[in-house]
């Protein structure tokens, strides 16, 4: 089966200012790395816009709404010293949660077996009722909480290997026995959080459904590949989820301005093999990777061109 690709230009036009390292070009590198011969068969589809019934399951609904209502029809509106919207910021951030959705609708019904999502705002940063970190909706646990009430699965896992602690996601699932988190991150970063105690609760079978992997600067390939080799693919195994998500950010990588880790872009082709192979084992395969971050245009654009001939990719064949 194919691997879709959401993607709509909207994304694009979402502006938080000059010289904010989230910027439209990340998407515009991301966009025409993927227009290659080699990505041919990607199914190509246009995100829809979520509902508010979507995003009042993982936001408190009048945090939704007044995100939706301040967004500016001219120049910025903060939602914290780093967070801004702009006028296209609304569309953008409504295609990033819905079209997120919409893969997974199309992966676990069997329409494709696996997808990628190229929005921007990004997401993981975002708490239930405070956007952060560049982050206004948490698009993946929209999409998490999407899968457990319209299609019935009782356990969902997201994984997140951007170098900042996927804070939001984290304390958006941290009460919920049926939801896993793991994250390998660097520490001390951005935002503070993601200390290993930091375990959430336990689940049906006794185990903890959150897990934190902090990595010293200056960590490359092999303290990456041990984190997620010796601990956090075995502890997703564990949880048997009914479907995995994944927060891509790829500003671990060795020339990224944001962070101090050495991870190389190879790694992040093992990485998402790594996940796939754990989908494979656990729920036919099914996955849905989200774009979060990446600052040098050159390693994303790199970056998420491994990630996504991976998940192109016969597993089978690991």
């Amino acid at each position: 089966m194919s691997t879709a690709f959401y993607f709509h230009p909207v994304c694009i036009d979402h502006d938080p200012g000059s010289m904010h390292p989230e910027c439209p070009d990340r998407l515009r590198a991301v966009a025409k790395a993927l227009e290659g011969e080699e990505f041919k068969e990607l199914d190509r589809r246009e995100p829809p816009k979520a509902t508010l019934e979507q995003l009042d399951r993982a936001h408190d609904s009048d945090y939704v709404r007044s995100v939706l209502d301040n967004v500016p029809t001219e120049g910025l509106v903060y939602l914290d010293g780093d967070t801004a919207m702009s006028p296209a910021s609304g569309e953008a951030a409504l295609r990033a949660a819905g079209g997120i959705c919409a893969a997974v609708d199309a992966v676990v019904s069997g329409k494709v077996q696996n997808a990628f999502c190229a929005h921007r705002p990004p997401g993981h940063h975002a708490e239930r009722a405070q956007g952060m970190g560049f982050c206004l909706f948490n698009n993946v646990a929209v999409a998490a909480y999407h899968a457990r009430v319209v299609h019935g699965l009782k356990r969902v896992a997201v994984v997140d290997f951007d170098v900042h602690h996927g804070n939001g996601t984290q304390h958006t699932f941290y009460d919920d026995p049926a939801l896993f988190f793991g994250s390998s991150h660097q520490w001390p970063a951005y935002p503070g959080t993601g200390m290993v105690e930091e375990r959430g609760v336990e689940d049906d079978r006794g185990a903890s459904t959150n897990c934190n992997v902090p990595l010293a600067p200056d960590s490359g390939s092999r303290e990456f590949r041990a984190a997620w080799q010796d601990i956090l693919l075995p502890t997703l195994l564990d949880f048997a989820p009914d479907l995995i998500i994944v927060s891509a950010g790829f500003d671990a990588h060795e020339r990224d301005p944001l962070a101090n880790l050495n991870v190389q872009t190879e790694d992040y082709s093992w990485v998402t093999r790594e996940i796939m192979n754990v989908a494979d084992e656990c729920c036919a395969g099914k996955l849905v990777s989200n774009l979060e971050g990446g600052y040098d245009l050159g390693a994303l654009a790199a970056s998420v061109t491994v990630h996504v001939k991976a998940l192109m990719s016969d597993s089978s064949l690991y």
